[in-house]
């Protein structure tokens, strides 16, 4: 027998055309919207307060780029000569004034001009590298943000508890945003609620596979968000709704999927999961950073949030006074000044809170704000007005009983008395209906 040798020769296999699955370019328009949104918002989160948010180093002072040169002359003269808004640098925070006006359309305007110029020179059909960068870079971004905002609400400090001196004045003295802050800070569970949402949609979002949840979730939640900026007046309109189209375009490649799953109710295969590294090491890599990150921006924010809460929020220090005080006398000068609703000078109620400031409401229900400092070794109360300077002075102070307190001597060059009283403040509807939540009830407490 005759035995065989050689080799078997090596055949390579290649699937016919109809099973071959090619790469489809992106569209025209689907190119061009993404080189827009690239360069805009990688542009706003760099040259805004989102990141401060972003970076998560405490102590770290972050400049507002888009305040400073070249930024700012460029914004400056883009309002004045080109909108003929007049802009002026007054920083708010995160407001609605003509420079941020001003700020959002010069970056619009360049952001278009460098996607179109890009789309003319380019001969890219995809982004898709790019985009997994970006979209990393977005998510961080808006996550950090939802966090930031979300754990202002969990720990009450965005919306406050009830200022004292808020239970004094005529519901029709507030704003639109004055009525919905101190509603909102008026019922903590509530606030709790929505900051909870926030910062789930936050911590989604920075989790891989839970990023696109976590999009759909702060699309719905920066929403309201916009609808509450919008009706109510409050100044954080613009920023508002860049976070929602940063939601939008973090789901959009997602949409057709979405619609298939939820609509159709089509079969929708599996989307791998973005590559950042070479190897299953490198990802396995980003993967691990990213959960590392997402734990130190929790316990950051927590940190900051329950230390802003006894610094300056409901569980700071109170003042030994903490309360409202009826005025039941009143005399300067050794004259008795009756609680006449037309002297504009005569105090009706004073509200202490903290310990650094009082409040003194007058007849006509405007506010007269003082610093205070209290001794209680002297027995002396030292005030300054913030806006009238010479009405300052040291006075002592007696407190007769829990409920009486007695301020007396020279403010402003006069002789001066207070004899006060404490006003239970579970006589206003509002403190005590709000204490604890009524399983039963036979009427609506609706006033």
């Amino acid at each position: 027998m005759t035995a065989i040798t050689g080799y078997m020769p090596r055949v390579e296999f290649s699937p016919p055309p109809s099973m071959r699955r090619e790469i489809a370019p992106w569209p025209a328009p689907a190119r061009l919207a993404f080189r827009f949104f690239a360069v805009y918002f990688t542009w706003y989160v760099l040259t805004t307060q989102m990141l401060g948010g972003l970076l998560l180093i405490p102590g770290l002072p972050v400049r507002d780029f888009g305040q400073l040169p070249p930024m700012k002359q460029l914004v400056l003269w883009v309002g004045t000569h080109v909108l003929d808004i007049h802009p002026t640098l007054h920083p708010t925070g995160s407001g609605d004034t003509a420079y941020d006006w001003s700020q959002s359309f010069t970056m619009v305007v360049i952001s278009a001009i460098v996607a179109i110029v890009w789309s003319v020179r380019s001969n890219a059909t995809r982004h898709d590298r790019l985009l997994k960068w970006f979209f990393l870079f977005l998510r961080f971004a808006l996550g950090t943000t939802m966090l930031s905002y979300g754990f202002s609400k969990v720990v009450p400090l965005q919306m406050p508890t009830i200022f004292l001196s808020r239970l004094l004045e005529p519901y029709g003295n507030f704003s639109p945003m004055g009525v919905i802050w101190y509603s909102i800070g008026a019922a903590p569970g509530y606030e709790r609620f929505i900051g909870s949402a926030e910062v789930l949609g936050g911590v989604l979002l920075l989790l891989p596979p839970t990023a696109l949840l976590g999009a759909l979730i702060t699309f719905a939640v920066t929403t309201g968000v916009f609808m509450v900026n919008m009706t109510y007046d409050v100044p954080v309109k613009l920023f508002a709704f860049h976070l929602v189209v940063m939601s939008i375009v973090l789901f959009a490649p997602d949409i057709r999927r979405l619609l298939d799953m939820f609509v159709l109710h089509r079969a929708v295969d599996e989307k791998p999961a973005p590559r950042y590294g070479a190897s299953e090491r490198a990802q396995r890599g980003w993967a691990i950073a990213q959960v590392v990150f997402t734990i130190w921006a929790l316990g950051l924010h927590t940190y900051q949030a329950n230390k802003s809460w006894y610094t300056f929020g409901g569980g700071a220090p109170k003042s030994l006074f903490y309360g409202i005080w009826d005025i039941d006398s009143m005399t300067v000068d050794g004259t008795v000044r009756p609680p006449l609703t037309t002297d504009t000078t005569r105090y009706s109620h004073a509200v202490f809170q903290n310990q650094t400031a009082v409040r003194f409401q007058k007849m006509n229900q405007n506010f007269d704000n003082y610093s205070v400092k209290i001794d209680s070794t002297n027995h002396t109360v030292t005030l300054r007005n913030f806006a009238d300077t010479t009405m300052s002075g040291t006075v002592a102070y007696q407190r007769p009983a829990p409920d009486r307190l007695v301020l007396d001597g020279n403010l402003g060059g006069k002789r001066f008395q207070l004899v006060m009283t404490q006003h239970d403040l579970n006589k206003f509807l509002l403190v005590s209906r709000s204490q604890g939540i009524h399983w039963v009830q036979e009427l609506p407490m609706n006033r």
